[in-house]
């Protein structure tokens, strides 16, 4: 299974919504895409959705921590939601969850970034 995923704009906050597995071959489109919402001057904050997101290596962490960093230069917030048993343990051990916020899902992001539904 390959990943899939999209981008919707609320407001000031980026939704990113994966879907599948994010390995080194996906890594760098998915770097290259969400890269390019965050520098369309209308993205501030990011929620991730990892409900369907079910495997992701060392490269997939590579995105999520180089994002992170271009969020916190923009002074924004990276909030990631509805995220899978698999993929949890795999921020936990690397330590993600230090500075990326987990909630249960995306109304509970949006909300904690201000964004009524």
């Amino acid at each position: 299974m390959s990943l899939t995923y999209d981008f919707e704009q609320k407001q000031d906050v980026l939704l990113v919504r994966l879907t599948g597995e994010l390995d080194h071959h996906e890594a760098e489109q998915l770097k290259n895409d969400w890269q390019s919402y965050l520098q369309n001057g209308m993205t501030k904050h990011v929620v991730v959705n990892l409900e369907n997101l079910y495997f992701m290596d060392s490269s997939g962490l590579g995105v999520f921590l180089g994002r992170y960093k271009e969020v916190k230069e923009i002074g924004g917030e990276m909030v990631i939601c509805s995220i899978n048993y698999d993929v949890q343990r795999l921020f936990e051990l690397s330590g993600l969850f230090k500075i990326i916020d987990a909630v249960e899902n995306e109304a509970a992001a949006l909300a904690r970034l201000g964004v009524a539904l």
